[in-house]
């Protein structure tokens, strides 16, 4: 309990120095400023990880005494950290899928460009709490339930397929389910008023919504569909809660810099889609022939998959950045899906 409350409270203290200290006035976050959160969110993930070595090779805190689901084994330093490292980087790849959809629904709703960060920012903290609670469940059913990891298998390869095969961009967050039964059932305000999320009716002395909160709303909705897919992807890596959590948790810290860092950009990565099926569809795959590659691999099979899943990801962004000559005679150069949306309008 010391241990989870701990890192609780430290997740807690850098959420409230971001927002109360570095990014207490709202102002329009430029590349320069993402790039160097980015830097530091990544730099504090990989620190970690160092804790992590050390927690489970000494097994403070009683970490690495239990027998992980997914490999049969008590996980050392090396193979913590490893798990740890290749967790987060599958979820901060995913989470790039994610950033093309927040950029439609920003682009669709007309969400002025100096709130985004604060969307973002309650959009993590809701995310946050979802995932934990998701992790956590699912870390006690695969306990109980092995063939759940068959199961998150299955999921992850038929996702990897659909990703191949449909465009998320193209979708018109206005006509989501959500936000309809939002708009009929609650009253929504036709006007931005600055950065609040709910306002008071000069006559009717009600709380509205403003259309800020409809797309903090969708923004949640949409961390609720990918995790989906990102809960099933940490689990064929390892069932251990803690390290499940803990990487879940820093790669979607970095997401909201990321988004600001890649939002000019986003349209550029042309074949990340499919560097991401690939590394769903390897993760998947990996489930079903666990044991069979750890017997050929051995107890370095973790730090093989994190190599593969950087040489992928690598491989998408090298491509992506060398289709972009090319595209030139397409869509605008630097318009993104966001700019696109609008445009249609």
């Amino acid at each position: 309990m010391l241990l989870w409350s701990g890192f609780i409270t430290l997740i807690l203290f850098f959420l409230a120095l971001d927002l109360g200290v570095f990014h207490r006035k709202n102002h329009v976050v430029g590349i320069k400023e993402a790039l160097s959160w980015t830097a530091v969110w990544a730099t504090l993930s990989l620190c970690f990880s160092l804790f992590v070595y050390f927690a489970y090779e000494h097994q403070w805190f009683e970490l690495g005494t239990v027998i992980d689901a997914v490999d049969g084994k008590v996980n050392t330093g090396a193979s913590a950290a490893g798990k740890y490292l290749a967790g987060y980087l599958v979820e901060q790849s995913l989470s790039v899928d994610n950033l093309f959809v927040i950029a439609v629904i920003f682009g669709s709703f007309g969400v002025p460009a100096i709130y985004r960060h604060r969307v973002l920012f309650w959009g993590i903290i809701g995310a946050l709490i979802m995932r934990g609670a998701m992790i956590g469940i699912g870390a006690q059913l695969i306990a109980r339930f092995h063939w759940l990891l068959y199961l998150f298998g299955g999921i992850l390869v038929l996702t990897s397929i659909k990703m191949v095969m449909t465009n998320t961009a193209t979708s018109d967050p206005s006509v989501n389910i959500v936000v309809r039964l939002v708009r009929k059932y609650l009253p929504v305000t036709d006007h931005y008023h600055g950065q609040h999320f709910l306002v008071r009716h000069e006559t009717r002395k009600t709380w509205m919504l403003t259309p800020l909160a409809i797309a903090l709303l969708m923004v949640e909705t949409t961390d609720l569909i990918f995790a989906v897919d990102s809960i099933p992807a940490i689990f064929a890596i390892t069932a251990d809660p803690f390290i499940a959590f803990t990487s879940n948790i820093f790669a979607i810290l970095g997401l909201r810099s990321l988004f600001f860092a890649l939002a000019g950009m986003l349209d550029k990565f042309h074949y990340l889609k499919y560097s991401l099926a690939a590394i769903l569809f390897i993760v998947g795959a990996k489930m079903f022939v666990q044991s069979q590659l750890q017997q050929l691999v051995g107890d370095s099979f973790n730090l093989y998959l994190l190599l593969v899943v950087f040489a992928i990801l690598a491989i998408g962004v090298a491509a992506s950045f060398l289709r972009k000559g090319s595209s030139q005679d397409g869509d605008a150069p630097g318009q993104s899906h966001a700019d696109a949306k609008d445009s249609s309008k």
